[in-house]
């Protein structure tokens, strides 16, 4: 099954996100539009990018876009070069390990930023347990086979091509993005819970304090939505950042759990 022609479906004209990401912010897109649309002349900065559903509701005209986990960028980067499905999708089990054994060879060969890595990773991503992307400390995806009874695959996604050639991808620590002064930053950093491991080396409690710093230290307007914790609110609240809570959806957990959970909305300089 395929989602179209062009790989792609589309809400009121625009994008939906091209993979399945647990903790995706196409529900907190209502709540950003009003605030991005008083600064979109700007350029959008998102230091952890993840599944793009808040890129993709606002559509910037010039995004820098950046995440820890390489795999991830590495087929956003070939979204930019109108990436074609060439390998076999199924939603078969014996077929799922096999995929996910040749992107962990790919991996370790050191061949991580092909085409063939960028394909792998987006079957890999519909067909897994829950959509998790999950790494182990060697790098290697080690999520389960899903129990989804049907599943709809893209063959191509040539209608990002354009949209995506203005947007900037990269993979790394979110301290080494260039920044202007008059930068839009909107921050999703992993949530302040248990499971940190989509990419290898995790995001610890001293990260989340490094990007909380980090981001109060920016003098244009900030964004930053996280999962409703004391130590959280706390932090933010003494770095100076404006404070509301929102009922976020269920979240899915690494055990299956979706409780709902608390959000906070952390703003600064709008």
């Amino acid at each position: 099954m395929s989602l179209g022609s062009n790989g792609a479906t589309a809400t009121n004209g625009r994008h939906r996100p091209p993979l399945k990401w647990a903790g995706g912010k196409r529900w907190l897109v209502s709540q950003l539009e009003p605030i991005w649309a008083k600064h979109a002349q700007r350029r959008y900065v998102e230091p952890f990018c993840g599944g793009l559903a808040a890129v993709l509701g606002l559509e910037p005209g010039k995004a820098i876009l950046n995440d820890a986990n390489p795999h991830l960028i590495n087929f956003y980067k070939h979204l930019q070069k109108g990436l074609t499905v060439e390998i076999e999708m199924q939603n078969d089990e014996k077929l799922f390990y096999s995929h996910r054994q040749r992107f962990n060879e790919l991996i370790l060969a050191g061949k991580g930023k092909t085409s063939e890595a960028a394909q792998l990773f987006y079957y890999l991503n519909r067909t897994c347990f829950n959509g998790l992307c999950r790494f182990n400390q060697s790098g290697e995806f080690n999520v389960p086979f899903g129990s989804f009874k049907r599943i709809k695959y893209a063959p191509n996604f040539l209608s990002y091509r354009d949209l995506f050639r203005s947007w900037s991808f990269s993979s790394g620590d979110f301290r080494s993005l260039e920044l202007r002064e008059d930068d839009f930053i909107y921050a999703d950093p992993p949530y302040d819970v248990e499971f940190t491991t989509y990419s290898a080396g995790g995001f610890s409690w001293q990260d989340q304090e490094r990007a909380a710093h980090w981001l109060a230290a920016h003098p244009g307007p900030v964004v930053i939505s996280n999962q409703k914790t004391d130590r959280i609110v706390e932090l933010y609240r003494d770095l100076g950042f404006n404070i509301q809570y929102l009922d976020g959806p269920r979240r899915i957990s690494c055990t299956g759990d979706r409780s709902s959970a608390k959000e906070v909305l952390a703003t600064k300089h709008l």
